[in-house]
């Protein structure tokens, strides 16, 4: 993987992006993780003003340290990064007693971390409006086209998509190549979502590589019959997300009517 190249190539589309779309520069969440971490920098890179915005809801401790400490040395690096950090725990609270609930505990988990997502979306576009600036996402391959784990109009919801024809491997290939902080090129990828310590490997029951390895695997045209043992389990893991979520991948269905009743 040429590193540099792909870094220059990304860096050059973004900045073009932007003076043809004629704003000033990109907001990005960070969360501590190496996908935003990669995303934030490469945006930073362009040297156009780049604004990191940091959104915890109940976050986890370690995570609210990994994403401070990269903000803090992305500003030591560039002098056209800025920061703000908006607490939405308080509006997740008020939110959450406004609407509805449900005695089914797994379902109201899920849609709250949803609306945890799409808060933060919502404070990402007011921020970029503030900015005359672009959202930028910090979806890879895996999770954009792989197995659509990320919220639909949450973390889903941007402007531009960086680094999403990369796999994570290549994400944190890259990641190293830019001097993200160590901590977060070694934690373990969550999407911090839950405000506990679960993994993104927890919830997806594989790994990135895993995945990598049964994306690929699809694309070569290969079913759940080539496989034994722990590779079929995850290509079957992979396949049924990949068919239950096909729903954040694809445009949004219209309903066409035919002319002849216009």
């Amino acid at each position: 993987m040429e590193t540099q190249k792909i870094a220059e190539h990304i860096i050059g589309w973004l900045k073009n992006y932007a003076n043809k779309a004629g704003v000033k520069g990109f907001v990005v969440g960070v969360s501590g993780g190496i996908d935003s971490a990669v995303t934030s920098t490469l945006c930073a890179s362009t040297g156009l003003p780049t604004v990191c915005v940091e959104m915890p809801i109940h976050q986890h401790p370690d995570q609210v340290n990994r994403a401070q400490e990269h903000i803090t040395q992305l500003k030591a690096r560039f002098n056209n990064v800025s920061d703000e950090r908006i607490d939405l725990t308080e509006s997740f609270e008020t939110f959450k007693k406004a609407v509805p609930t449900t005695s089914n505990q797994a379902i109201l988990n899920l849609t709250l971390a949803n609306t945890r997502a799409r808060l933060r979306m919502t404070s990402l576009y007011y921020i970029a409006g503030l900015h005359s600036s672009l959202v930028a996402g910090t979806g890879n391959k895996v999770e954009d086209f792989g197995v659509g784990f990320y919220t639909k109009y949450g973390d889903g919801g941007v402007d531009v998509s960086p680094i999403a024809d990369l796999v994570k491997s290549e994400v944190f290939a890259l990641g190293k190549y830019l001097e993200v902080p160590s901590a977060i090129q070694t934690a373990a990828p969550t999407d911090g979502l839950f405000g506990d310590s679960r993994t993104d490997e927890d919830q997806l029951g594989a790994s990135y590589d895993e995945l990598e390895i049964a994306m690929k695997a699809q694309e070569e045209g290969k079913t759940i019959d080539d496989f034994t043992g722990r590779e079929k389990e995850v290509y079957a893991i992979y396949s049924k997300l990949n068919k239950a979520n096909q729903h954040k991948m694809e445009p949004i269905p219209v309903c066409e009517i035919p002319n002849k009743w216009k």
